[in-house]
């Protein structure tokens, strides 16, 4: 065990962000902590790592245990990359070798190891303190949203990295691929309260959908048993003269009783403007900046109810073209012609320029104060509490509202607009699992058409119907279906090692002539395969300042470990088979 806490409690001003808290933390545990905006999840990690109080309970650490923390807004002690993870690295007690270091780096997407950080983007800083969580030779890592900011093929990279790791593993993340494949463990905070769920996300949402049926019969035998009561209570002044003081404290403890509020009252319901025939043609797109070609020649006439995601490495021009779409950036080649009924509605990876002492109601009253709705007028206040924005929140500040929550309000004000085309640049960075679901069900019944950025390959699977991927050379290529249908048809394009799933063991339990060979050769195979991933090591350790030869022969070395996986999964099964 390496915590164990004991009746946790906390709170923020009149908020319970925990109530009873109790759970433990093993040594082999992978953790997804899960719940709405607001509710405390970075709180939690924020106690666990003892950079925050709790008011009351018990936690007990494990002697000596070594805990990294990941936050959502890093801060460093220096401002060179190299420095940085340099200072971390001298801290191990076993220091990582350079190259690994460079190399982790590197499957990040920071290649200039000199960098300073205070020229970066908050989305590189990210990613320079995970790969610091990474290189920490700890018993627990404690993660705030480590998907943030990365792109599909660094997020497919980060899971197997941490599938691998030895740490044990504590994290806020709503990646709903990567809590299904890393997680071994569920912890919902819902209102203070925790539930856990030993399994990954298809358990966890099997479990809840349980507990909320529960949840709600017991409210409605509540309300029909306050109800019989009432009415005994209130029965005429002599027969209350006689009724029994156990009963009239049943009473009490009946009208006391608070159930909660049950998530689904989100609600996104939004208007549109009329879209005509017409609506957005690029032709011949391109955009440069001085010193590097984004893409060119971008071709595409926008369909009314099109459902497109645009994929690619970070800084190879996505949110720059949803830019050049929507109208913020002009193209360097290339036009664009918009229909005269067109609305667009735009929303970016953060609002920028947004004054954060702005009242909720005033940020969204900017844009407008009623919204008609299936022929109902909804005014600001009242899409605020469909949005989970109760009435003593409309006058709090932004800066006071935790990220999600902000991310959340920043969407209902994109909607109050009533496009008619939607363009999403990373819409699922910082919105809990809840307000996904929501959306993606609010997309589906849109009738406008929709392009969106993501890296979240489950939103891409659920929301889009054709991607656009950015090729090396600059254009973007189409290929129908969602992020999954995309990977199948580029691996049998490049012919890939794909890796597939062990062959079901056979009845017979005789090996053929064939197997017995096959068995024969499998060590001599895979003894090559390790010899050569040791030579591809010390390749890499001399090729440390050259990062595209380090990125060359990482993804080779990859390649031979995914290699070594088939066959010692091959090799485990002809044995098992001759022993019978």
């Amino acid at each position: 065990m390496l915590i164990s806490t004991e009746s946790l409690k906390k709170n923020i001003n009149d908020k319970c962000i925990l109530k009873d808290a109790s759970f433990t933390i093993e040594d082999t545990d992978k953790i997804a902590l899960i719940g709405v905006n607001g509710t405390g999840k970075s709180t939690l990690l924020k106690i666990l790592a003892g950079i925050e109080n709790y008011d009351s309970g018990t936690i007990i650490k494990k002697n000596g245990i070594k805990i990294h923390y990941l936050p959502q807004n890093p801060e460093f002690k220096t401002d060179c990359v190299w420095d940085e993870i340099q200072l971390v690295n001298s801290k191990n007690e076993h220091p990582v070798a350079e190259f690994e270091l460079k190399s982790i780096l590197t499957k990040l997407g920071i290649t200039d190891y000199q960098s300073a950080m205070s020229t970066m983007s908050g989305g590189q800083r990210k990613r320079v303190a995970l790969a610091l969580a990474l290189c920490t030779s700890c018993d627990l890592l404690l993660l705030d949203e480590p998907t943030n900011h990365l792109d599909n093929d660094m997020v497919e990279w980060l899971e197997n990295y941490l599938i691998r790791s030895k740490s044990a593993i504590f994290m806020v993340t709503h990646d709903r691929y990567f809590l299904d494949r890393v997680c071994t463990k569920m912890i919902e905070l819902d209102q203070g309260d925790l539930y856990i769920h030993n399994g990954n996300y298809e358990v966890y949402l099997e479990n809840k959908e349980t507990r909320i049926e529960q949840e709600k019969l017991a409210a409605h035998k509540h309300k029909n048993l306050y109800k019989k009561e009432l009415e005994w209570v209130r029965a005429g002044v002599q027969a209350r003269g006689t009724k029994s003081n156990s009963r009239l404290q049943r009473f009490e403890e009946l009208r006391q009783k608070r159930f909660k509020q049950q998530e689904e009252s989100l609600k996104i319901n939004a208007a549109m403007q009329r879209l005509g025939n017409k609506t957005i043609e690029c032709m011949n797109l391109g955009f440069d900046y001085p010193e590097k070609q984004l893409f060119h020649d971008f071709n595409y006439v926008l369909l009314r109810q099109d459902r497109i995601g645009i994929i690619g490495e970070n800084g190879c021009g996505k949110s720059t073209l949803l830019d050049v779409i929507a109208g913020l950036k002009q193209p360097t080649f290339g036009t664009i012609e918009y229909g005269t009924t067109v609305k667009i509605g735009y929303f970016r990876q953060a609002d920028q320029g947004v004054d954060l002492n702005t009242r909720v109601i005033d940020y969204i009253e900017e844009v407008s104060k009623v919204i008609e709705y299936d022929r109902m007028t909804l005014s600001a206040s009242q899409m605020l509490e469909r949005f989970l924005f109760p009435r003593n929140m409309h006058y709090t500040t932004l800066s006071r509202l935790s990220g999600g929550e902000r991310r959340r309000l920043y969407l209902l004000r994109v909607l109050m607009q009533e496009p008619n085309i939607l363009l999403l640049d990373e819409p699922t960075n910082d919105l809990d699992i809840l307000t996904l679901d929501v959306l993606e069900d609010y997309l589906d019944n849109f009738q406008g058409a929709i392009i969106t950025v993501s890296h979240d390959r489950y939103f891409l699977d659920r929301v889009v119907d054709k991607v656009f991927v950015h090729q090396e050379d600059g254009t973007f290529k189409q290929y129908s279906g969602g992020y999954s249908d995309y990977l199948i048809k580029s691996k049998d394009e490049n012919k890939k090692v794909v890796i597939q799933k062990p062959i079901e063991k056979k009845k017979r339990s005789l090996l053929s002539y064939m197997e017995k060979k096959e068995l024969e050769q499998l060590p001599e195979k895979m003894e090559l395969l390790e010899t050569e991933m040791e030579t591809l090591d010390h390749q890499m350790n001399e090729c440390q300042n050259d990062f595209a030869k380090l990125k060359e022969l990482s993804d080779i070395r990859t390649q031979k470990e995914e290699e070594l996986e088939i066959l010692t999964n091959r090799w485990m099964e002809l044995e098992e088979k001759k022993e019978g």
